[in-house]
């Protein structure tokens, strides 16, 4: 329950780094008006933080009023009551996903595979091949927009760490990165891999070197979603443990 508390507060501490915040009583809702992503425009509630109809109702409003789909993440331990809340507004459960837990004590780093490279995006177009080759793997198209490449050069001139797997030709074959500490937490995110390199060790490579990077900076612990079987095994072989679930809840 603990670290329920510390991943849940963390959540906040991203939301509230976003270029534009609004904080509607128990709510942080963190939005980018340079996209209407559902992904990247969201609310979350503070834990263990009383909530009313009225909040929901308000919360829904502030999303209108900006004109982004109302949607929220949430440890589902911090607001245990909340479900039902907003079922009754009429959300929809959109996805249910276990987090995982590392601290530097457990991590393990494996060596890069034979033929690849893990760097630092340097360029805009280092940036937009990350980001392209990251909503490929994703099931996406292979493009990377104006505003993508500047999200991910914000998110490093803020201190994120952001990597990406290169082959010796110089194709960006995958990504990933972390957020920038909160709480001493951060969520280490975007680990994908495309189709074609996959079963080779390349998004257990990438999810301990990003992890390293959060350590290295002061991080206490790091923490991750697991979405399927395939992704539980790797992050579960760099020294990721299961510790809580999150929920995911839109309206429309």
């Amino acid at each position: 329950m603990i670290m329920d508390s510390i991943v849940q507060r963390s959540v906040v501490a991203q939301l509230t780094r976003r270029p534009q915040v609004v904080e509607i009583g128990p709510f942080v809702l963190g939005w980018d008006p340079t996209t209407e992503s559902p992904h990247i425009n969201y609310a979350t509630p503070q834990p263990d933080a009383a909530i009313t109809g009225a909040d929901v109702e308000a919360l829904v409003a502030a999303f209108r009023d900006i004109r982004r789909i109302p949607r929220l993440e949430y440890v589902t331990a911090c607001a245990p009551g909340l479900e039902a809340q907003l079922r009754a507004a009429g959300f929809t459960v959109e996805a249910r996903h276990d987090y995982l837990v590392c601290s530097p004590g457990a991590l393990a780093v494996p060596a890069a595979p034979d033929g690849v490279e893990l760097a630092v995006p340097a360029t805009d177009g280092d940036r937009a091949a990350v980001v392209a080759a990251q909503n490929e793997a994703f099931g996406g198209e292979a493009v990377a927009t104006a505003a993508d490449v500047a999200r991910i050069r914000r998110l490093q001139e803020i201190g994120a760490p952001v990597l990406s797997a290169r082959t010796a030709e110089g194709e960006c074959v995958g990504g990933g990165q972390a957020s920038v500490l909160g709480a001493g937490v951060s969520e280490v995110g975007g680990i994908a891999v495309r189709a074609a390199y996959r079963r080779r060790g390349i998004a257990g490579a990438l999810t301990a070197a990003i992890t390293e990077r959060v350590f290295a900076a002061g991080g206490e612990h790091a923490w991750l979603e697991a979405s399927g079987p395939d992704s539980w095994r790797v992050y579960e072989r760099v020294g990721y443990r299961p510790v809580g679930k999150r929920l995911y809840l839109r309206l429309g």
